[in-house]
């Protein structure tokens, strides 16, 4: 599975930006559920949202709930992370991942990983 993320940059306090992470070489189970980590400098890899193949099963962390909107296209085998209202504790490197199984379940080392796009946000 190779996962290919993008849309990150540097934005102002309450702007917008929209992550996209577009998979190929993949098995369909492998794409169960998709979501996003995030890392700010200094602190752990922490989970921000995940989606099922159908849609019908979201989740998010509490930070970003209200604020970032995950939503998929398999016909593009394609995730979206549309992040409003940005704030400076949303700065870090945002990772694309996937997994057969919830994300916030499985061990980081049985995840598939994306590169990270970085997303700033300045105060």
């Amino acid at each position: 599975v190779q996962l290919q993320a993008s849309g990150g940059g540097l934005v102002q306090a309450g702007d917008s930006l929209r992550l996209t992470c577009a998979a190929s070489a993949f098995t369909f189970s492998a794409l169960y559920y998709m979501g996003w980590f995030r890392e700010a400098p200094g602190k752990e890899r922490e989970f921000v949202a995940s989606i099922i193949w159908g849609g019908d099963t979201i989740s998010y962390a509490d930070s970003v709930k209200g604020r970032f909107t995950i939503s998929r296209d398999n016909s593009k085998n394609t995730i979206y992370l549309p992040m409003n209202a940005l704030n400076p504790e949303d700065t870090a490197v945002y990772y694309c991942a996937a997994s057969h199984n919830r994300l916030q379940t499985v061990a980081p080392r049985d995840l598939y990983w994306g590169q990270g796009t970085q997303v700033t946000v300045s105060s």
